[in-house]
């Protein structure tokens, strides 16, 4: 008995039915492991989604994602994720733009964008125009930098505790109690020179894995 989750009906010719449609708009199409990408010009992500939501048939906006490239001129992607309710589909939808270009805000589209874009901006600071309420919505108000920046520090800059002496709120510079540790996974046991018996964690194969003790010096 097959228990596997059922898979996505494919739509016949998508990709080159989209491709046809918005024309020069298109950068890459790419139809992979059952998952249809497009890549858009950033000027052109407003009727592009327009056309995916009036002629294709996609309804819904089911999310927004930001992802970061530092070693790219334009770092950032913007990544729309769209269903079709009528035809079973998803398609995936991106742009690329960097901390100053903003990108055009889809929330004439889809009224929902403009909390997703609110956490894109927050994260990674990416400016969407025509988004009339472009606030932090996951950090504190007075939170600098954007925390899922791959140049973002991995402790912050600043913490905050509530202080009996002032009765409210503060921020101080972050202090660690302890460094960051390194772990040893492959036994249980940090530090061991040793696999213990029945401790399958450990491939003895690993290249610089420790040789499990064999049963007479186990007995010793």
């Amino acid at each position: 008995m097959n228990n596997s989750a059922p898979r996505i009906a494919a739509r016949e010719n998508i990709v080159a039915d989209v491709t046809a449609a918005i024309g020069d708009a298109l950068i890459e199409a790419k139809d992979e492991v059952g998952e249809v990408s497009l890549t858009v010009r950033r000027e052109s992500i407003v009727p592009v989604l327009t056309i995916l939501r009036d002629r294709f048939e996609y309804q819904q906006l089911m999310e927004m994602a930001g992802v970061d490239y530092p070693q790219r001129a334009e770092r950032f992607d913007v990544v729309y994720h769209l269903l079709s309710v009528t035809k079973n589909h998803r398609i995936r939808v991106r742009v690329t733009t960097d901390e100053d270009i903003p990108v055009a805000s889809v929330t004439g589209i889809w009224p929902v964008a403009g909390w997703l874009e609110r956490e894109i901006f927050d994260l990674y600071g990416v400016v969407f125009d025509g988004n009339d309420d472009l606030r932090r919505i996951l950090t504190d108000y007075g939170f600098r930098g954007h925390p899922f920046r791959k140049d973002f520090p991995l402790t912050g800059y600043v913490e905050m505790r509530y202080s009996e002496e002032q009765k409210r709120v503060v921020y101080e510079p972050v202090r660690l109690a302890q460094d960051f540790r390194a772990f040893d996974f492959l036994s249980p046991w940090e530090g061991a020179e040793y696999i213990l018996p029945g401790d399958e964690k450990a491939s003895p194969e690993a290249p610089g894995a420790p040789t499990p003790l064999k049963a007479a010096e186990i007995k010793k």
